[in-house]
């Protein structure tokens, strides 16, 4: 087996860089996939919902 996937580094100041840059483009990714699934749930959402009160007698 080869090591590919991971790529080395020279030295450790230029590791904690490397891996902060590639936690900033997971979680941009991440958040553009949550504000798409957010867009979809509110509009299929909107048509059949009613808002749900609690705590409130008849």
């Amino acid at each position: 087996m080869s090591e590919e996937t991971v790529p080395q580094q020279g030295g450790t100041t230029g590791q904690p860089k490397g891996l902060l840059q590639q936690m900033e483009e997971l979680m941009a990714a991440l958040n553009a996939d949550l504000s798409a699934l957010d867009a979809d749930l509110q509009a299929s959402g909107d048509s059949g919902r009613e808002p749900v009160e609690e705590g409130r007698a008849g």
